[in-house]
């Protein structure tokens, strides 16, 4: 039974409910459309500069894209450009997944830094080959007890019936060194420096997509190309033998701090 003290609690309740609420008139709705309306309403005005550049009905080539993008207004910092692939595989497969290495032909334009877990000879190439950090029980110590300043893990097969054991500190963070990724291999040298030159990795996301850097975008517009299409070569020859179907459902190309631009993926779907 409703007394006056709680139809008095109620009324305070929806009061203070409808204050947490987005100020929408009657006429709006939570639909996609007007989400992305008010998101683009928050948006910079440098981004929004950019996105009236694209015709988001429109599939660029990768020339054109790259072209545009690099219209737009730059921003303080040396943006990374990367390539987002939508895939047609189901993530819940193991045998759909999608994962590989690419080199870049212009590199990536990052420092890597990169943790070598060797000892005896493998451990000196490393170092020579220009390896910030080179140990092996003594460096497994120090990243289980923290340690992250790294970008790449490399490891030697003699290594990594110790190195397993920072599964759970490193996989989280996708360092965990992996044969399929030439990062298990006991030439430690050439894993160095195909990691320094650029090479870099991609893996299926649980949503289905992979989403790879390709550049700076201080990068020449014909590097950005040129690394793109080794790119997008790279994750076709991934395609798991099980997928059926459409296999690039979708490319974007699109800086840090920038609007996507649509690539069209019908000149790859041959490769």
């Amino acid at each position: 039974m409703n007394t006056p003290l709680r139809e008095a609690q109620h009324a305070v309740d929806k009061r203070v409910f409808a204050l947490t609420l987005p100020a929408f008139s009657p006429q709006e709705s939570w639909g996609s459309l007007e989400l992305h309306k008010r998101m683009s309403q928050n948006r910079s005005k440098r981004y929004r500069a950019s996105a009236e550049q694209v015709d988001r009905k429109k599939a660029y080539s990768l020339n054109d894209a790259v072209a545009t993008l690099k219209k737009f207004q730059p921003t303080k910092f040396d943006q990374t450009v990367t390539v987002s692939f939508r895939l047609g595989v189901d993530p819940k497969q193991s045998d759909q997944m999608v994962r590989g290495t690419c080199p870049l032909p212009h590199g990536s334009g990052k420092q890597v830094r990169v943790l070598v877990f060797a000892e005896g000879a493998p451990a000196t190439a490393a170092k020579n080959a220009g390896a910030e950090y080179v140990g092996f029980k003594d460096l497994i110590q120090k990243v289980q007890e923290g340690f992250q300043d790294f970008d790449v893990a490399v490891a030697t097969p003699a290594a990594m019936a110790e190195v397993r054991k920072l599964g759970k500190v490193l996989g989280p963070r996708g360092l965990m060194p992996n044969p399929k990724t030439g990062t298990v291999t006991d030439d430690t040298a050439k894993a160095v420096q195909e990691v320094k030159a650029g090479r870099v990795e991609f893996k299926l996301d649980k949503n289905g997509n992979v989403a790879v850097p390709v550049g700076k975008f201080s990068f020449a517009e014909n590097q950005l190309v040129e690394n793109g299409n080794a790119v997008i070569e790279a994750v076709v020859r991934a395609r798991p033998a099980t997928a059926k179907g459409r296999y690039l459902e979708g490319m974007t190309l699109s800086a840090t701090m920038s609007p996507g631009v649509h690539v069209d993926p019908t000149p790859y779907l041959s490769v």
